[in-house]
């Protein structure tokens, strides 16, 4: 018997042939084969939304082969990606091949390994037609809203706009944070530190005072000013510091749990810089195969898109034979670890793991593998070792020293047994407090004082969102799927809804129009609540608790009158994106340049518009000068994004480089110096005929 399997990627096919016999063809779909039309709105609301699918253009030759090879096969099988869309790429392949939908002909793959394709082959089933529902559900949900509030956004602000259920309401929380961030007012506060010995110890901790006359001090509400710190410092001149209580105990601290798709977004982010697409899409690498020496293509990870914590105990025992061997029984958790999976989370994979955890990160670095490969696999094997291992033990101190009646408080803690932390740590989104290490104390010793300060504090504004905390506030606020994240950012960034200020991602004039104007209209549609409502419902659709076309007539009922009342209220009516003052002047007439955002980003354009038409490219200087001419340098980017550096004289000066120019100048001969290799690369002067380089120390500034 001959038998066809069909995959989406190309690179699963390399893969998957290892471990089957020849009587085995397997094909990629490249994705979906067939969607809704691009040119028109392809959805039929009068018959109960039924879509219109057509075949993508460019994709013919792949359908008429991927036929072909079906008719000669005795037996199909329909292998997508285990989630949403890949139950909807089966169900349209099943429509073009036209396979009986109540044979089993629906298999699934959590990891792409010997163990898991023949596991899957195993258990075929028939498309869970709930899935595929919950998939066109949300694709007829997206198209409604994109359909039809695109036109209205291009009559009232500007041509080429867009909207979309989740990426607008994206960029409503991005909009919103900002606006936190304007109207905070800072307030002061003071807290007074005294820094202590014990003789005959020298080593000096610091305490804080917590009990004045009695009373508990709050950091940022008792004291205010300094005149209340000043009279708190008066009152303690001369007082004896002595020790009245010490408590000892140990802390337990637990391992993070394994990655989900969310957690891993953002541990990427924190610890790597990755924007959550390069995760994604390194991941999928990850889970679809690469060739590993003494193994061959084998997919290192289980399925990337899952908001599940589940271990198999077969990979927890895996775990554990790595652990004994490489640390000791010691470093076993007492009991096997089980982590809690969110409410209303998709419970059909496991937690993103090593399908081999006997596959080190040194055994895939060995193996030749891309720098964000290593990385990532690296991330997510030390993260699933380091979550079964044992807790680490810290020894905790907390000391109550009376100065005058008032009391002071010092805590510090020591690492008793390191556990899983001899592996593996979380990236804090704040840098915590510095370990202060106390000195041994007890009960009635008299301390010594070395200073005793006023220290004046601010209030500070909710920071800016960054990838990790935007990633983890849609999974907080059920915005999206672990699936959509990635894109959602990516949409928003390319649509110029909003824009990164370093790691930090703030809104443009563009965004917060837009937002305005929608929430001004459409406010269920930029909602945090009603967006969550609405993935709440279609995952009742996935599980077959809510009919997907009584939830679209729902939706729709309202969404319509609420456009038909925008149209009305708007009618005659544009609303103007402020432009951004610059310092610079039109070359052509004098007037002030100003920044505006058009469909391919920003650009420089004279404010004497339309009398002088004048615009340029926006471009960003960078730090330093031209090696070559003694040019400016600006900050340029190659059509993938990825950012370079090259002259303002070009094509004239033909200076460019991938290594970033700092403010140090060469020591031989005065040309600005260049980073090479990362912060604790070389700096390096590309002046002809100089040849100077140096390691880049911890005291060098770029």
């Amino acid at each position: 018997m001959s038998t066809l399997i069909i995959v989406e990627s190309p690179t699963k096919v390399h893969t998957i042939k290892r471990y089957l016999s020849s009587d085995y063809e397997v094909m990629a779909s490249m994705g979906h084969l067939r969607d809704l039309p691009k040119s028109k709105f392809g959805v039929d609301i009068e018959n109960d939304f039924r879509p219109q699918y057509i075949d993508i253009k460019g994709k013919e030759a792949l359908i008429k082969s991927i036929k072909a090879k079906a008719s000669k096969s005795d037996k199909v099988y329909l292998a997508g990606d285990p989630d949403r869309e890949g139950e909807a790429i089966s169900w349209h392949l099943a429509q073009i091949l036209k396979l009986d939908m109540n044979d089993k002909n629906r298999i699934t793959f959590n990891e792409i390994t010997e163990k898991g394709i023949k596991q899957g082959i195993a258990n075929p089933r028939c498309i869970d037609e709930n899935l595929v529902n919950a998939q066109q559900a949300r694709r007829i949900l997206d198209r409604i809203v994109g359909y039809k509030l695109s036109p209205f956004l291009w009559k009232k602000v500007r041509k080429g706009l867009s909207a979309g259920r989740v990426q607008s309401v994206a960029v409503r929380m991005i909009v919103d944070r900002e606006e936190e961030i304007r109207n905070f007012v800072s307030r002061e506060y003071w807290t007074v530190e005294a820094k202590l010995s014990a003789p005959p110890s020298r080593k000096v901790f610091t305490a804080k005072l917590v009990s004045f006359d009695g009373k508990k001090l709050d950091d940022k509400t008792s004291l205010t000013d300094k005149a209340s710190a000043d009279r708190i410092l008066a009152s303690l001149d001369g007082a004896e510091y002595v020790v009245k209580k010490v408590k000892k105990s140990v802390h337990k601290k637990s391992p993070a749990a394994p990655f989900i798709t969310s957690t891993l977004q953002q541990e990427a982010s924190k610890k790597w810089g990755f924007q959550s697409r390069r995760t994604m899409k390194t991941a999928q690498e990850l889970y679809e195969g690469v060739d590993i020496k003494g193994f061959g293509a084998i997919g290192l990870i289980t399925y990337m898109r899952t908001d599940s914590l589940r271990i198999s105990d077969e990979a927890r025992d895996a775990a554990y034979q790595y652990i004994r061997s490489a640390y000791g029984d010691n470093y076993l958790p007492e009991a096997p670890r089980k982590f809690k999976t969110k409410a209303g989370a998709q419970d059909a994979h496991e937690a993103i793991r090593p399908t081999r955890p006997d596959i080190t990160p040194d055994m895939v670095k060995a193996s030749g593998v891309s720098a964000d490969q290593y990385k990532l696999y690296k991330l997510i094997w030390e993260r699933f070792i380091a979550s079964q291992m044992a807790n680490c033990l810290l020894d905790t101190v907390s000391v109550d020293i009376n100065a005058g009646g008032h009391i002071f408080k010092a805590s510090g803690y020591s690492v008793k047994f390191d556990g899983y932390t001899v592996l593996y740590e979380e990236v804090k989104d704040d840098e915590e407090e510095k370990k202060n290490e106390l000195p041994p104390l007890k009960q009635g010793d008299v301390l010594k004082l070395r200073s005793l300060d006023g220290v004046q504090h601010f209030t500070q504004p909710p920071a800016r969102y960054t990838e990790a905390t935007l990633v983890k506030a849609f999974e907080e606020n059920g915005i999206g799927r672990p699936s959509t994240y990635a894109p959602t950012i990516t949409t928003i960034l390319q649509r110029s809804y909003v824009e990164r200020d370093g790691k930090q991602i703030k809104p443009t004039t563009l965004g917060e129009v837009t937002t305005e104007l929608m929430k001004e209209h459409f406010d269920n549609i930029v909602d945090v609540k009603f967006t969550a409502g609405m993935e709440s419902k279609l995952d009742s659709v996935e599980v077959g608790t809510v009919d997907w076309v009584d939830m679209l007539k729902r939706f729709y009922q309202d969404f319509s009158k609420e456009l038909s009342t925008a149209e009305t209220v708007m009618e005659g009516k544009r609303v103007k994106i402020p432009d951004e003052a610059t310092d610079d002047v039109c070359e052509i007439c004098g007037k002030p340049m100003v920044i505006k955002i058009g469909r391919f980003g920003k650009f420089l354009a004279c404010s004497g518009f339309p009398e002088c038409t004048n615009t340029r490219r926006l471009v960003t200087e960078a730090d330093g000068k031209c090696p070559y001419c003694g040019g400016k340098l600006l900050l340029k980017k190659t059509k993938k994004g990825k950012k370079y550096y090259g002259c303002i004289k070009n094509p004239e000066c033909s200076f460019m480089t991938w290594d970033l120019p700092t403010k140090q100048t060469c020591p031989k001969c005065g040309s600005t110096l260049f980073r090479k290799g990362g912060k604790n690369g070389k700096l390096i002067c590309y002046k002809e005929g100089c040849g100077f380089e140096k390691q880049q120390g911890d005291g060098d500034e770029g």
